[in-house]
């Protein structure tokens, strides 16, 4: 028998706010409701809301406009009643690495080694060259998590955090890191990073547990609270 992937809750929230649109609720060119009283009105929690906006955007149904809003665009070829699957939720996902990463980190204090935290001071380093100049620091940031994975010994987990990690390039979540991105929230993360860093050269397991179990969680934060902040207030 064919098994039918799950349908995630932001398509099931990004098509209420579709149906909504073809009854009139929000005419073509108006301003979606304030997120607050959106969300209550679809009976949804606000990074849900979120999410499901961004796959609007996606697919061409709601133009989000930073600092004014989200406006219902025409009616058109992208206006099915129903909304595709981009990839999973980025709030499920950055949850996921916090409990799956904050487990290795442990893993990885008992076999850190000097030439280890080398290399992860040096991946640091040079994170933090790179969002000084604007650019973007995503593949020092992935071998950074990899670094640690190696250091805990275990291949199956090993692939996880890569598989998890490069989930950040599905549709939605690259949408919503578009929204959100910026020297400032990279400058952020490096300085995490170096916290997680700090803890591993301590050797405490614990501490490098909540350091990168923090790191993820203000990830999450940033992505997901960040993202139509200013426009859906």
């Amino acid at each position: 028998m064919k098994s039918t992937e799950p349908k995630r809750l932001y398509q099931s929230v990004a098509t209420q706010i579709l149906a909504l649109i073809r009854q009139g609720d929000f005419p073509a060119g108006e301003r979606l409701p304030p997120e607050r009283e959106l969300a209550l009105k679809l009976g949804v929690s606000r990074p849900s809301l979120r999410e499901a906006l961004i796959a609007l955007e996606i697919g061409g149904q709601v133009e989000i406009r930073m600092g004014a809003g989200v406006y219902v665009r025409e009616a058109g070829e992208n206006a099915a009643g129903t909304v595709a699957a981009l990839g999973d939720s980025p709030s499920e996902l950055m949850q996921a690495r916090a409990a799956i990463e904050g487990s290795v980190v442990v893993l990885a204090t008992a076999h850190t080694t000097a030439a280890m935290l080398d290399r992860l001071r040096r991946t640091v380093e040079r994170m933090r060259r790179l969002a000084a100049a604007g650019k973007s620091p995503v593949e020092a940031d992935r071998q950074f998590h990899m670094l640690i994975a190696e250091a805990a010994g275990n291949s199956v987990l090993s692939r996880y955090v890569g598989e998890l990690f490069d989930s950040r390039h599905d549709p939605i979540a690259a949408a919503m890191r578009g929204h959100t991105e910026s020297v400032q929230t990279w400058t952020a993360a490096v300085q995490e990073h170096e916290a997680v860093l700090k803890a591993l050269q301590a050797g405490d397991p614990i501490a490098a547990q909540t350091a990168m179990r923090a790191h993820l969680m203000a990830s999450e934060e940033r992505w997901i609270s960040g993202a139509l902040k200013q426009g859906m207030e």
